[in-house]
């Protein structure tokens, strides 16, 4: 199996209708999928996710006829087969906890935001994020002490 997301459900069986088909169904569970990982948690949220992302979401996929609306993105999942589904989201996840990660060096920046407060305290909010931009992912964001030593003058 292929471990590009974009053909991995591609074993999937359709049950549309010929005449019906303004979308393939990859199409529909990739965005689905996308839009899940950046937290949409309803078929109103995986809609708006897409139309928001629309420009980039059109080099990708066959979107002749725009982004689908929510109520295709619940009809047609609503009637794949969940086992086959399971089945390839599975597998495309177990190809890719195989893959070697890339080595990288991790970044780390820190910020403080002077405007936010927090309850009761005068000091501004210290943010310390590391990144991973090589595997293209934010590793994490912490909320730091403010009360840390000076390293350098």
């Amino acid at each position: 199996m292929d471990a590009n997301l974009k053909t991995i459900f591609s074993s999937i069986r359709d049950n549309k209708r010929d005449i019906t088909k303004y979308y393939e169904l990859n199409d529909i569970l990739l965005m689905a999928i996308l839009a899940v990982i950046c937290g949409a948690d309803s078929w109103n949220d995986i809609e708006e996710y897409c139309i928001a992302k629309e420009d980039w979401l059109i080099k990708l996929l066959d979107l002749q006829n725009g982004i689908p609306s929510h109520d295709t993105f619940n009809r047609v999942i609503s009637r794949i087969d969940h086992q086959e589904f399971e089945r390839c989201f599975m597998e495309w996840t177990a190809l890719l906890v195989a893959q070697p990660p890339k080595k990288e060096i991790i970044n780390m920046d820190g910020k403080t935001i002077c405007g936010a407060k927090e309850h009761g305290n005068k000091s501004p909010i210290h943010i310390v994020s590391a990144w991973a931009c090589e595997n293209n992912i934010v590793l994490g964001h912490i909320k730091t002490n403010h009360n840390y030593p000076k390293l350098y003058k």
